[in-house]
């Protein structure tokens, strides 16, 4: 211990931002450490969250997929049970908890189990159940993730009153369910559920969901969402929720509005709180806001310089990806290892049914901004893969600078759109714009070609543009 502590950095948790971290300083010669508290390594990405959604998504997506239409009756599928649906994703979660542990393990970092709390800046307790140990490390990394918030004077029971993380412990497939909140999780799981059949009403405050994705693909979504008899009832607020004991068991809600829901299961899914009530983070003189979460500066550094923290533990945008990203720039930062700050154009993407993905501005951001712009338009209908692929209702679009034809923005919804973006994300990064799309070209038949077809587009408006305008004025 040549600095007085076991350990250069122990890191509590062991999700993306977490382990990055602790990879990330094991590579620099450092001696590392996670404490994870839950049963499998991985955090609340691999355990509850990201991966078993996405698994079970795929689940939805092989039961639900549609022949090619050849003129021919289709056949009445049977209704899956839970149990189908989720028979794959134990497996994906051990395989995924394995893939990290093994990844930790070869970087020599060691893995404590238990639930950690500070005893001062630099001591960490460790109950592991059956007794307590400490640790002690020069430089602390909270990524410790978060947790669904909790509704209102009332309690889930995990059957008909159920929180985000426990969608897939339900032991049957609903036949009515309300989903409170029209955040990214909350569509998310409507969307997989009306696919299914399941008659889904969707409740939030906002008038529209996804505020901060492009309006025209939200408009798509909804439309899309609505064909799969998913209702929206937005600018509502929800009173109360109760659980009617029956029988049968149906969650009842009361909105302010007077009306009344009634479903056989109330998804709540109205934001996620920073799992950082029982770290004592009054011990190192840390506040968290209302919300759980930490203010931290550019480089992930706490108001405690040898505290840093990351991932979803400090907002937005609290993504798998970005969180891994900030804890390797985090742990480069606490060593002084030289390291480029996180790229600004981070995609986003939202696997709904149909698929969502963004990265750069949207129109109403430039519209805002006073930035000048024209817009692309490509449909998969006009794509041959999309034909083949059966996708007849994708859409893709990019926007451009109307002066410099720069790309600022790209903006999909459809089959492959969270892949098919990053294309868009790597013109960005380069300061690319239209004319590379126009003289550029794609596999064929790929999605890709949307890239050319929006170009194609966008180009043809920026040219009636001009000649509508006329020429400069003289002199």
């Amino acid at each position: 211990m040549e600095n007085g502590y076991e350990y250069d950095l122990v890191c509590i948790g062991s999700g993306p931002a977490g382990q990055r971290a602790a990879v990330q300083a094991a590579k620099l010669g450092k001696r590392v450490a996670v404490i994870e508290q839950q049963r499998s390594v991985g955090g609340v990405c691999i355990v509850t969250g990201t991966i078993p959604s996405k698994t079970f998504r795929e689940a939805v997506l092989s039961f639900t997929a549609r022949p090619a239409d050849d003129g021919a009756p289709i056949p009445q599928r049977p209704r899956p049970s839970m149990e189908q649906l989720v028979r794959r994703v134990a497996q994906v979660i051990q395989r995924e908890g394995d893939v990290v542990q093994d990844q930790l393990s070869r970087n020599d970092v060691e893995l404590v189990r238990g639930h950690a709390a500070f005893v001062d800046g630099h001591t960490l307790s460790v109950d592991f159940g059956t007794g307590r140990r400490t640790v002690t490390a020069e430089h602390i990394l909270i990524a410790v993730g978060t947790r669904p918030a909790d509704p209102p004077n009332a309690r889930p029971d995990g059957k008909t009153l159920i929180l985000s993380d426990g969608v897939l412990d339900l032991e049957k497939l609903p036949r009515t369910m309300v989903v409170v909140g029209a955040g990214v999780i909350g569509i998310e799981y409507a969307s997989m559920f009306a696919a299914l059949g399941v008659q889904v009403t969707v409740v939030d405050k906002r008038p529209r969901p996804l505020d901060f994705v492009d309006g025209e693909i939200v408009d798509e979504l909804i439309h899309q969402m609505r064909r799969s008899n998913v209702t929206f009832r937005g600018g509502e607020a929800v009173e109360s929720i109760e659980v009617a004991e029956g029988p049968p068991r149906r969650g009842v809600i009361r909105l302010e509005s007077g009306k009344h829901l009634v479903a056989d299961v109330v998804l709540f899914s109205v934001g996620r709180i920073g799992a950082t009530d029982t770290l004592n983070l009054q011990a190192v003189g840390l506040q968290a806001d209302d919300r759980g979460r930490l203010k931290t500066d550019a480089w992930f550094q706490t108001s405690v310089p040898h505290i840093y923290a990351a991932g979803d533990v400090i907002g937005y945008p609290a993504l798998a990806a970005t969180s891994g990203e900030q804890g390797r720039l985090a742990a480069c930062r606490m060593f002084d290892y030289a390291a480029e700050p996180m790229a600004p154009h981070f995609p986003i993407g939202v696997y709904a049914i149909p698929e969502i993905s963004l990265v750069g501005a949207t129109e109403e951001e430039l519209t805002r901004s006073k930035v000048p712009y024209e817009t692309g338009i490509a449909r998969f209908r006009e794509i041959a893969r999309g034909a083949i692929l059966g996708d007849d209702s994708g859409l893709f679009k990019m926007i451009f600078h109307r002066d410099d034809r720069r790309l600022l923005g790209v903006h999909c919804i459809g089959t492959g759109a969270t892949e098919l973006i990053h294309i868009g994300q790597a013109v960005l990064a380069l300061g690319g714009g239209l004319d590379y799309f126009l003289k550029t070209v794609f596999n064929y038949p790929t999605l890709a070609e949307c890239y050319k077809v929006a170009a194609f587009n966008a180009a043809n408006k920026l040219h009636y543009a001009r000649a509508a305008a006329g020429p400069p004025p003289a002199g």
